[in-house]
């Protein structure tokens, strides 16, 4: 059997829309590396990021 981790062990990011960081998921498992967003909203609402500050898109 697997030992757990404990939460502030697993890797992380950061948002580029809203700039808070969040951490990785079960159901991201397979798909971490494409994971941008830390939500659907800010998955939403990635075209405020591009008039906000252009240099900054992912």
């Amino acid at each position: 059997m697997m030992a757990q981790r404990k939460k502030s062990d697993l890797p992380s990011k950061i948002c580029p829309v809203c700039d808070r960081p969040f951490s990785w998921r079960a159901r991201w498992k397979n798909q971490w590396d494409e994971i941008v967003y830390c939500s659907k909203r800010c998955s939403g609402q990635r075209w405020r990021l591009k008039q906000a500050d252009p240099e900054k898109r992912t």
